[in-house]
């Protein structure tokens, strides 16, 4: 029989601590995207940290821009942004504030509304592909520029929101090198994911980008 997922909104307490911490607890919550179109339902089941400062492979490791500022605070804020020309990217900011950290939100199992991100996610041969993979996930879910700065602790009145969710066993939880992070931030263990799940993404270790001639 299936745990059916706790629907009790996460409190800014949650997003309050180390990264770190927050990063691990976040899978099995349920993310909850609304649109005057209806509501998805996502189920996380990969991401990654960047702890600012001490971090070379976050946005915030040189301080504080127009581009990061959402990442220094308030905690349980989203920050998105957008890269490569083409694709959004979701991010659940952690305290405290003023030190920028971030979740990035890489993956999930869409749990209700996959017949709203089908359309957005022609690509994608099965349902499990829906949101496999960060650019995925925002695209799946409608995910803008727009959206930075969203406090997802404000519940149903905000347009994204976490549930309690059904949180995996500690046995079912990997880590491991983060996806296409190059340099001294390469190394860091910080990607979390839920083992065996058809959700999460291939493991993409950096490739240095062609200057063009």
């Amino acid at each position: 029989m299936t745990e059916s997922p706790d629907r009790t909104p996460l409190p800014r307490s949650f997003f309050d601590r180390p990264v770190l911490e927050v990063a691990p607890d976040l899978l099995g919550r349920t993310l909850v995207r609304t649109s005057t179109t209806g509501s998805i339902e996502l189920r996380l089941t990969e991401v990654e940290a960047y702890a600012g400062a001490i971090d070379p492979g976050s946005h915030a490791f040189r301080g504080r821009t127009a581009r990061n500022a959402v990442m220094f605070g308030p905690p349980g804020h989203a920050y998105v942004y957008f890269t490569y020309g083409m694709w959004h990217c979701l991010n659940l900011v952690c305290g405290p504030e003023g030190q920028a950290s971030g979740v990035l939100l890489r993956a999930g199992q869409i749990l209700t509304g996959a017949e709203q991100a089908r359309p957005r996610r022609l690509s994608a041969r099965y349902d499990a592909e829906l949101a496999k993979g960060p650019a995925r996930l925002a695209t799946a879910l409608d995910v803008a520029l727009s959206l930075n700065g969203t406090d997802t602790c404000a519940g149903p009145d905000s347009p994204l929101y976490v549930l309690t969710g059904t949180p995996p066993r500690a046995d079912q939880v990997r880590n491991g090198p983060r996806t296409g992070v190059g340099g001294e931030g390469a190394p860091h263990p910080w990607r979390f994911w839920i083992d065996e799940d058809p959700t999460v993404s291939p493991y993409r270790a950096h490739t240095p980008r062609k200057r063009r001639s």
